[in-house]
């Protein structure tokens, strides 16, 4: 795991291919095409104020996961594994990664797509609560969790 540095051009354009080609997936489990990451474009991950980590098979991008601190809370913003690399336990190890990342938080919290199964399950094997479902389109939901540490 490194932390990338989005002012560098290559390193954002590689974070972006990586995050389309993911979020392409979720967006066919899901039936829902307007997942925001799908929108993004080099400036707006630069102007996100997220910080982003990379994981890395062989010096290739193979995940991503970017976040916010706000006061003790650790919000994750972004998990995405290029489909080259799905069920490699990639996100699990990005995710157990990021919930030591910084001192002084107790808890952390993500939102996933209630209807993207690999997703919620990861989250809910790693001791996870779901909090809510938030309707975000029509009979399009978001699943809410959370995680005390």
């Amino acid at each position: 795991m490194r932390r990338l540095d989005l002012q560098d051009k290559e390193t954002a354009e590689k974070v972006l291919e990586l995050q389309a080609a993911s979020y392409k997936i979720e967006a066919q489990i899901i039936d829902f095409y307007d997942i925001p990451p799908l929108k993004d474009t080099i400036d707006s991950l630069r102007k996100s104020g997220e910080i982003f980590y990379g994981y890395f098979e062989d010096e290739a991008l193979a995940g991503i996961i970017s976040y916010k601190v706000i006061g003790n809370t650790l919000d994750i913003h972004r998990v995405a594994v290029h489909p080259s690399f799905f069920r490699m336990g990639i996100a699990q190890k990005m995710v157990n990664f990021i919930e030591g990342a910084e001192a002084g938080i107790n808890k952390v919290v993500v939102c996933t797509g209630k209807e993207n199964k690999p997703a919620v399950n990861l989250y809910l094997k790693n001791g996870y609560k779901k909090t809510e479902d938030i309707e975000i389109g029509r009979n399009i939901y978001l699943t809410a969790f959370e995680k005390i540490i």
